[in-house]
C-alpha cells in the first residue's frame, strides 16, 4: 500500500510570504479556508511559526487552516514552547521563562503581531500547548530538534495542558526538564574555556548545539558544532560527553527536524541517508525549505525543494 505522501517543511518564523511562496511552489491551492494539494499530499509543519519574522500571525493562521482541513499536521518548536513558559505564572511572583533583557527581545516581533489583539494571542497560546511534541509515522518521523529515543519515551502522552508537566519541564534536572531541553533544544555540551560565543539573536552562549547523529571518539568542538563553523575549536570532545549524545542508527526510519539556522547557501541534502535537517536560516535571511516525501527510506538531494524568495 503507498505511503501518504507528505511535504516536510522546516522553521517559518513570522515569514508568510516566503511560507505562501513554498506551498505555491509545491502545488498547494485555496480550498474552503486553507490549502490543499490535489494529488492528496500533505504538509508536516516542523515548528518555530513565531517570532523574527514580520507576519506571525498570518503564519499562524495559515498553519492552523490546514491542520483543522486536514491538509497539513503541525508541531511544537523551542519557540512555541519558550512563548507559553514566557506567558506562565511561576507561582511565586515571576514567570516559568524569565522576562529578561534578551528573552524580552526574542518576542518583540510576536507581542507586536498581537497589539490590540490580546486575547487572540491567549488562543493561539493555548493551541500551542495541544500541539504534539513530534511524530513518529512509522516510515518516518518528525521532531523539531532531536530525536532522542530515551527522552521520546518520557513524552509519550504527556502535553503542556498539564499545568504540573508544565511546571517540571521548567525545573532544571527533572526528567521532564531533559526531555524537553534534547526534543526541542537539541542536546547541548559545555563550549571551551574562552569560546563563548553570540548566536544570531545576539545572546552569549556557554554551551553549543551539537550534532547528534554520526557520533564518534576524536570528535572536536568543532566538528560537533551546529551549524558548521560557528566555533573553530579544535579540542578533542571527552569522552564522557560524547556518550551523553543520543545517537540516531543508520537502520532507523527517515528523520526530519528543523532549528539549526544552517548557512543559507548550504547545500540542501541529507545530512545522512535517513537524516535531513530543513532549517536553512529562512527565519532571516535564508529560504523556506521543503522535502518531499513519498515513501522513500534513503533521502534524496533532488526532493528538497525551495524558494528564491529570501
Amino acid at each position: 500500500m503507498k505511503p501518504q505522501p507528505y511535504d516536510i517543511i522546516g522553521d517559518i518564523h513570522g515569514q508568510h510570504d516566503k511560507l505562501t511562496a513554498l506551498l505555491d511552489k509545491l502545488g498547494y491551492i485555496p480550498h474552503s479556508s486553507g490549502l490543499h494539494h490535489a494529488e492528496g499530499r500533505k504538509v508536516i509543519f516542523l515548528g518555530d511559526y513565531i517570532d523574527r519574522g514580520p507576519k506571525v500571525r498570518e503564519v499562524l493562521h495559515t498553519v492552523h487552516a490546514m491542520v483543522e482541513s486536514g491538509d497539513a499536521l503541525a508541531i511544537m518548536g523551542n519557540h512555541e514552547y519558550n512563548a507559553i513558559c514566557y506567558h506562565t505564572p511561576n507561582g511565586k511572583g515571576g514567570w516559568l521563562r524569565e522576562h529578561s533583557e534578551d528573552k524580552n527581545r526574542q518576542v518583540t516581533a510576536t507581542l507586536r503581531a498581537f497589539e490590540g489583539r490580546e486575547n487572540e494571542w491567549a488562543d493561539w497560546l493555548e493551541w500551542m500547548k495541544r500541539l504534539p511534541m513530534f511524530l513518529d509515522l512509522g516510515a518516518l518521523r518528525c521532531v523539531h530538534a532531536c530525536w532522542d529515543g530515551h527522552r521520546i519515551n518520557r513524552l509519550m502522552g504527556r502535553s503542556l495542558t498539564d499545568q504540573d508537566f508544565l511546571h517540571a519541564s521548567t525545573t532544571k534536572l527533572t526528567p521532564e526538564h531533559r526531555a524537553i531541553e534534547n526534543i526541542l533544544k537539541g542536546p547541548e555540551i559545555p563550549a571551551s574555556d574562552g569560546n563563548l560565543f553570540r548566536d544570531k539573536e545576539g545572546t552569549y552562549r556557554h554551551t553549543i548545539r551539537t550534532r547528534w547523529w554520526e557520533i564518534r571518539e576524536g570528535l572536536t568542538i568543532s566538528d560537533l558544532v551546529m551549524p558548521p563553523g560557528s566555533i573553530a575549536d579544535s579540542i578533542k570532545v571527552d569522552s564522557w560527553l560524547l556518550n551523553r549524545l543520543p545517537k540516531y542508527e543508520p537502520g532507523e526510519p527517515p528523520v526530519f527536524f528543523g532549528h539549526y539556522w544552517l548557512p543559507a547557501d548550504a547545500p540542501k541534502a541529507p545530512l545522512a541517508p535517513n537524516i535531513a535537517c530543513l532549517d536553512f536560516s529562512g527565519g532571516l535571511e535564508g529560504p523556506l525549505v521543503a522535502y518531499r516525501w513519498d515513501g522513500e527510506q534513503t533521502l534524496r538531494s533532488e526532493n528538497f525543494v525551495t524558494t528564491d524568495q529570501n
